[in-house]
């Protein structure tokens, strides 16, 4: 189960968010999303949990809980839409 974590540090790295959810079980991946030209992070990533038993555990137990100096969000992942779905973004010309 992918999981979304909101509220991150800027200071936190892909390690340390891979520590944290490893203290309840496997990790298959855990990535912070940084911004595409400054590389600053997002605020948000996400973590790959071996097995969804471990994924809910995660939610219940670290939701709301301090990592970094900030209180995390922690939940089931959405799938993302397709850019299709998501309609025009504006900018010139997208109201004709």
């Amino acid at each position: 189960m992918r999981l979304y974590v909101g509220n991150l540090s800027y200071d936190t790295t892909d390690a340390s968010l891979r520590q944290a959810f490893e203290a309840i079980g496997p990790v298959e991946t855990a990535d912070v999303v940084t911004d595409r030209y400054s590389g600053r992070s997002r605020g948000f990533g996400f973590v790959q949990m071996a097995n969804d038993a471990d994924a809910q555990k995660a939610i219940e137990t670290l939701n709301d809980t301090p990592l970094d100096g900030r209180n995390i969000t922690v939940a089931e992942a959405r799938p993302r839409r397709d850019s299709a779905d998501r309609g025009s973004r504006g900018g010139y010309g997208s109201r004709w």
